[in-house]
């Protein structure tokens, strides 16, 4: 396929990427818009076309043929000191701006808190977005069901019905890992180890990792025969996870080791611990979660429970993109978690 030079002169048309492509102009169509209805061979065609003519969208008349917004709103009921202080956001917005970045779309975020504003509302309820993904939801963000009702949503994480904190929101989509299963595993680590007095630093109750991470290590515990009783909880920030591990050393001084149910919080009872003049792994081993850069950022890294973050993002995009086009999505995606062997353990 030859361009000449006079061809590049004008804005290239739909037309003329057909004419390129060999294809008729409803199927240019269908490839800008993302359908999967076309054939590799005719996707490759098609693409090679818009390359060679740098064809770019008119995304505003894309948006008013299509009765779109080509705006996908990030959810993130959280405060902004916690949303910009944890890694985990992070690698989960990569994911997801990689994923969209191969769309007409476009992202825009919203720091929801637990009770938005009624202006907060108004925007996302009001025509101005075409889907939600949503990242780190309590059970008091009513808000959510509203949203369901209006577009698209994807979580991360297993979603909750609102009315109840352990009922799962059944006709939700949702990308997570197996949490109980996980952090199951995390405390097995240090149980077949020899380590006898085991704490745990558990997640909030308000939120489904939370709660399922709690669940995983304590029935890990029984099952091996060890206390539950070692027990003190967190909000997944740095400074709630070297509270927690204060009151774990003031009721069991002689604690030997602690699964923490994030890697910030597991940062933050590492610092109590040599404060409090214990050695990490010698007098008490730390197992994290999550696999952040906060794991290997400190002195001493974590051995962790690696979950697939930045993955995650991308598999919420593109089951967002998925459902948009009006294609047939699973309502749930559970990915794999490993352990990462490092020094804490």
């Amino acid at each position: 396929m030859t361009i000449t030079p006079s061809a590049r002169r004008v804005a290239p048309t739909l037309e003329a990427v057909a004419a390129a492509a060999g294809v008729s102009r409803s199927t240019v169509s269908r490839v800008v818009n993302g359908s999967s209805q076309v054939s590799p061979e005719v996707l490759a065609a098609v693409q090679g076309a818009i390359r060679a003519l740098n064809y770019s969208p008119n995304r505003a008349a894309r948006s008013l043929a299509n009765n779109r917004t080509l705006v996908i709103a990030l959810v993130i009921p959280e405060e902004a000191s916690r949303f910009f202080g944890d890694p985990y956001f992070a690698a989960i917005v990569q994911g997801i701006t990689r994923e969209l970045d191969n769309s007409d779309y476009v992202l825009t975020l919203q720091l929801a808190q637990s009770r938005p504003s009624e202006k907060t509302i108004r925007y996302l309820t009001g025509g101005n977005v075409d889907g939600a993904l949503v990242v780190s939801h309590h059970s008091d963000n009513a808000f959510l069901e509203t949203l369901q009702e209006t577009m698209p949503v994807v979580y991360n994480g297993r979603p909750m019905r609102f009315d109840t904190v352990r009922a799962p929101t059944q006709s939700a989509y949702f990308v997570d890992v197996d949490n109980a299963a996980a952090a199951a595993r995390g405390t097995q680590y240090l149980i077949d180890r020899g380590r006898e007095r085991i704490g745990i630093i558990a997640g909030p109750p308000d939120m489904p990792a939370g709660t399922d991470r709690a669940e995983g290590s304590l029935r890990a515990l029984s099952t091996a025969g060890r206390s539950i009783e070692r027990v003190a909880y967190g909000d997944f920030s740095q400074v709630s996870g070297a509270r927690a591990m204060r009151e774990l050393l003031d009721r069991f001084p002689d604690l030997d080791s602690v699964f923490v149910a994030s890697d910030l919080m597991a940062t933050g009872a590492v610092s109590v611990l040599r404060e409090r003049g214990r050695s990490v792994p010698g007098d008490v081993a730390v197992v994290g979660f999550d696999d952040s850069p906060a794991a290997s950022s400190g002195d001493i890294q974590l051995t962790t429970v690696h979950q697939p973050s930045e993955a995650m993002g991308a598999k919420m995009a593109q089951m967002m993109l998925s459902l948009l086009r009006g294609e047939p999505v699973e309502h749930q995606c559970i990915m794999e978690t490993h352990i990462v062997e490092r020094d804490s353990a």
